[in-house]
């Protein structure tokens, strides 16, 4: 095996973070379209929260694998940054975002939310998420036989 395909099976691609809030949604969606949980990881505060779906609340390795379970669908996503409220090293992001394409079945599959979402800077300067909740203000489904 020669050394290039080495290099080109284990290198990570990196997408630059941003040092302005309101792009970080963009630097997310070019780092989740890079198909590399790597990448996607390093838009992330160590301790971030993920909401895979409403109700649902991830940190850590949790957070990556649900990740990993929207990158597997192998479509690209697209964001609208809509609102960006900031204070001091705190922003609030409010993002329209659709994932759409053939699934791995070969079926139509649209998937589209809006976001709210909370990054931090850094001492670095840039950007991460904090809080990363694609359906933003959805409820979570009523259990069977619950309230409704």
């Amino acid at each position: 095996m020669s050394s290039e395909s080495n290099i080109e099976r284990d290198h990570v691609p990196t997408v630059p973070l941003t040092t302005l809030p309101e792009q970080h949604p963009a630097v997310f969606a070019e780092s989740f379209n890079t198909g590399s949980p790597d990448a996607l990881a390093r838009v992330y505060e160590a301790d971030a929260v993920f909401v895979p779906r409403p109700g649902v609340r991830t940190t850590g390795a949790a957070l990556e694998a649900a990740n990993a379970d929207f990158l597997a669908l192998g479509l690209p996503i697209s964001v609208r940054t809509r609102h960006t409220y900031t204070v001091d090293d705190i922003a609030l992001l409010i993002v329209d975002w659709v994932i759409d394409g053939p699934g791995p079945d070969g079926k139509r599959l649209r998937m589209e939310g809006t976001a709210t979402d909370v990054a931090r800077r850094g001492p670095d300067g840039l950007w991460r998420y904090l809080i990363d909740n694609p359906f933003g203000t959805a409820r979570p489904p009523v259990e069977a036989g619950g309230a409704g």
